[in-house]
């Protein structure tokens, strides 16, 4: 990687250095596209199975060794506090492990033929191979596990792979380039690209990319897919404003610490963070009043602090912008209850509204910051209807004891999970992942993504003997 340009990697929390990087230039990226294409085009040299089995199980072993320092560096860039930031490392070994267990359902199956008179003689399968190079573009929030869902998944799916983090976290995404090295990983298989968005935008465009995985705004998410060359696939991950809604049968007690983590967790920056709060008006006041106990318990502050709950947005300009939302939707009728202010100018308290209106920014797009509005309905179609109203649909949730409730809203709510009693930031890795319509395209989840990168091809053998 060669630049005539660097730029600075500093923390969130404080604005101190943690290091300064070069750029990759449009040459530099080039050719590391060039010698990626070259690995794929070449067949004979493609990685067996067997050979990207023992690589990833020496690179999960070199993570658990250095999980704890890991940890500390995705929590400096990201702003994530540690004690998250250590399940976000256990959580990326997990994962490996799970692409491990992947490769073998990386197979084929046989289709039937005798059908008809013309299919008759003929013996047909199929097969998986690796779709090409992937080009992996990468978000802030989860520095070091969203590598691993895009790099890992196209490694272990056989395909050479290119990787550009968030300009903000590059340095979880470098020990990730490193440690596949020293667990064996062959030169080229994996390159990382500090590129700027022009240089970016080329590699997307160019014919010798297969798949592209970009996880981040849909502004920029679609604006990228547009610039596909024609027969590239691609995986987009965008984000939601995720509606949870709480009928009058809901165990409150149990409801309430699920959903303090699931809006204020990595202080609100996660694509399916709870956001929206539906209350059935009979258990709204009650709700209301243990919700803001739990969220006064909060403690916002250094990420790495073991104590910190609530960390930094990842630029001074997300505080601005959440702070400017929040007092929108109080100037337009919403009751401010609890935050609303800036603690500096890298961190804000976490806040609670009340009623904003429903075309407020609050109530239609994300926010992606320590904020929850709580919404009073009396009629259960109604809620759901000012639930799905935004054009997104990713991840949502409904909080009742009543199995008639369970059944109806969860099937009804667009999410493409919903949760039963549960927050809507709920995930394991083996599950599919994904949204639609402005939250995304295709489906996530480590398996899923390892099949998309995958081309399944058919052989149909004629014999006399058949």
């Amino acid at each position: 990687m060669t630049s005539t340009s660097t730029f600075d990697v500093t923390r969130p929390f404080d604005g101190a250095l943690l290091d300064t990087l070069p750029t990759t230039d449009e040459a530099a990226a080039m050719a590391a596209l060039e010698t990626a294409y070259g690995l794929h085009s070449n067949r004979s040299g493609w990685l067996e199975a067997s050979r990207r089995i023992q690589i990833l199980e020496r690179f999960a072993q070199l993570v658990e060794g250095q999980a704890d320092s890991l940890a500390r560096q995705a929590a400096g860039e990201g702003g994530k506090p540690l004690k998250d930031s250590r399940v976000e490392i256990a959580r990326a070994i997990d994962g490996v492990r799970v692409a491990i267990r992947e490769i073998s359902e990386l197979h084929g199956r046989e289709i039937t033929m005798g059908l008809t008179a013309s299919s008759a003689g003929r013996f047909a399968h199929t097969y998986r191979e690796p779709r090409g190079v992937v080009l992996a573009i990468s978000a802030f929030n989860h520095p070091f596990n969203l590598i691993i869902h895009q790099v890992i998944t196209a490694l272990a799916a056989g395909c050479p792979v290119l990787v550009k983090p968030a300009l903000s976290t590059p340095l979880s995404c470098r020990s990730v380039v490193d440690l596949l090295e020293q667990a064996g990983l062959p030169e080229g298989w994996c390159q990382l690209l500090l590129s700027d968005n022009d240089v970016t935008e080329k590699l997307v465009t160019d014919t010798r990319v297969a798949f592209l995985t970009f996880i981040g705004s849909a502004r920029v998410g679609w604006h990228l897919r547009s610039k596909l060359a024609p027969g590239a696939a691609c995986a987009l991950e965008h984000g939601g404003v995720a509606p949870v809604i709480v009928d009058a049968s809901a165990d409150i007690d149990d409801s309430i610490p699920l959903l303090t983590r699931g809006a204020f967790y990595h202080a609100g920056q996660v694509c399916v963070s709870v956001q929206r709060i539906y209350l059935q008006r009979e258990i709204a006041e009650e709700f209301t009043g243990k919700l803001l106990a739990a969220v006064a318990e909060l403690k916002t502050g250094d990420p790495l602090d073991a104590s910190t709950d609530v960390g930094p947005l990842i630029r001074p300009q997300e505080v601005e912008r959440v702070d400017s939302w929040v007092k929108q939707a109080v100037e337009a009728g919403a009751e401010l209850l609890c935050g609303g202010r800036k603690i500096s100018d890298t961190t804000y308290e976490p806040s609670v509204l009340r009623d904003p209106p429903d075309d407020a920014l609050l109530s239609t797009q994300e926010i992606f910051g320590p904020v929850v509005a709580l919404y009073t309905y009396d009629d259960l179609d109604e809620a759901i209807a000012r639930a799905n109203a935004p054009d997104v649909f990713f991840q949502a949730s409904v909080f009742t004891r009543d199995l008639e409730t369970a059944l109806s809203v969860s099937r009804r709510l667009k999410g493409m999970a919903v949760m039963v009693n549960d927050h809507t930031a709920f995930r394991v890795d083996w599950m599919p992942f994904g949204g639609h319509r402005q939250s995304g395209l295709g489906m996530g989840g480590i398996g899923h993504t390892m099949r998309e990168m995958t081309l399944e091809r058919m052989v149909v053998f004629r014999s006399k003997g058949l």
